[in-house]
């Protein structure tokens, strides 16, 4: 009788055992090795295994295609109060309905906020440490999500997504010097990372532009931000020495990730510098335009071309010709994984 009744508890210490809650799992880090663990996005011409193809025509057939413009004036000031018959949206070459206008205001907004941390920004990094921390007092609201992330040698997701200004700037104050700069990396995983969240998606890189090792080349990283509808803001630090110690190629590289992205660069010496580039992202970010279209359906993982168009005899008063509209130069109908 006593092994029975031993035998008895067990089976029920076993079954309370089985019955408790698993412990929820952390959330997943950008990789902070030699990034052999990311995947490395397909070349447009790839086609898709067999059992990928009924979601991917799925997603094609319904998905809207979001394109957040921004409008400016010669001098570089937002233009707001425009109306969706202002617009006009092509793709390859061919005009398309404006299915979704909308103002920004009341979408959510993610932010990557990526600090380069590598040697060659050492004596930078202090004043963009400061300069971050306004940044990301001033842009956020409860609706929105901003995430802090490292690069040197390695990339690391010091805060992950949060509106919590306490945590963000005890992360920024953590940001520490690396070696080399893995940049198109960082840009790779800060727009995996912005796959999945709703609405607007912004990453913010804080760099001198160089990349020394990544694993992800140019072209890669751009698909990884179209596909994400990633727009990139970049802050260039230049050295303060003549031309010392930069990179125009990848300055230049960086340059045209934004403009394809709908985003913008900019270049700062100093701290009062730094500081008016973020309040110009800041005040973009706050007169954005939402145009969306059902797209025509295509083959899978096509990189096709976007054009968005405003007359400048529309506007009230009207403007000349130098207007600029900023947005996204095309889209992949693929998936980054």
């Amino acid at each position: 009788m006593r092994i029975l009744g031993l035998a008895v508890l067990l089976s029920v210490a076993c079954l309370v055992v089985a019955q408790e809650p698993a412990q929820e799992s952390p959330v997943a880090q950008p990789p902070t090795q030699q990034k052999q663990s990311h995947p490395v996005p397909r070349p447009p011409d790839k086609r898709p295994t067999q059992e990928d193809e009924p979601e991917t025509t799925f997603k094609v057939s319904v998905k809207l295609v979001n394109v957040f413009t921004t409008v400016t004036d010669g001098n570089g000031a937002p233009i707001g109060g425009l109306k969706k018959d202002d617009f006009k949206i092509y793709e390859d070459g061919i005009q398309q309905n404006i299915a979704v206008f909308a103002r920004e205001s009341a979408l959510p907004l993610s932010i990557v906020l990526g600090l380069d941390a590598s040697l060659s920004t050492r004596k930078d990094l202090p004043l963009e440490i400061e300069s971050a921390k306004r940044f990301s007092r001033a842009i956020l609201r409860p609706q929105d999500g901003l995430s802090v992330m490292q690069f040197s040698e390695i990339v690391k997701e010091v805060v992950p997504f949060t509106n919590d200004e306490r945590r963000i700037e005890q992360g920024i104050g953590r940001v520490q010097t690396g070696a080399a700069t893995a940049l198109y990396d960082a840009i790779f995983l800060g727009a995996t990372s912005l796959e999945k969240r709703k609405g607007r998606k912004v990453m913010v890189l804080i760099t001198d532009g160089g990349d020394t090792l990544s694993q992800t080349n140019y072209q890669e990283s751009l698909r990884a931000a179209q596909i994400s509808e990633t727009i990139i803001y970049a802050i260039i630090m230049v050295p303060i020495e003549a031309n010392a110690g930069r990179d125009l190629g990848g300055e230049h590289a960086l340059i045209q990730i934004a403009g394809d992205t709908g985003g913008k660069y900019y270049y700062a010496t100093s701290i009062n510098q730094l500081d008016r580039a973020f309040r110009q992202i800041s005040e973009e970010l706050r007169t954005q335009y939402l145009l969306a279209y059902y797209p025509p359906k295509k083959s899978y993982d096509e990189y096709r071309r976007i054009k968005v168009e405003v007359d400048p005899k529309a506007l009230e008063p009207p403007q000349d010709t130098r207007i600029h509209v900023s947005h996204r130069t095309g889209y992949y109908t693929g998936s980054i994984e």
